[in-house]
């Protein structure tokens, strides 16, 4: 966080359980560094629009904040509510991909 401004945070509850983690990262893709949003939560914590909120956050946070260039989100491509929450934040589908020998798309945003 100390090099770049930015980083992944831990979440916890109101009563100190661990949520989840949420936050821009830089990360390889090919050979192009990328900002990425992350954000995961326990499943116990999911469909209660946390991710939403999250990755409206982080967006605003990389783009508008940070004047970041571009974000990106990498979903597993079987991940429908992932990808929900990407487009519904206004990423748009830039290309499928394999990453980890897993298949992955690729979304972006644009400041």
């Amino acid at each position: 966080m100390d090099q770049h401004g930015f980083g992944l945070w831990a979440l916890h509850t109101k009563d100190g359980a661990f949520a989840g983690r949420a936050g821009l990262r830089h990360i390889m893709v090919g050979d192009i560094d990328e900002i990425e949003i992350a954000y995961a939560f326990t499943r116990s914590l999911w469909g209660r629009g946390f991710a939403a909120e999250a990755a409206t956050a982080m967006t605003r946070i990389g783009l508008s904040e940070l004047a970041l260039p571009s974000l990106i989100g990498i979903v597993n491509i079987a991940n429908g509510a992932s990808r929900r929450v990407l487009e519904k934040s206004n990423y748009l589908l830039e290309r499928s991909t394999n990453r980890h020998g897993k298949d992955v798309v690729i979304y972006r945003i644009r400041r």
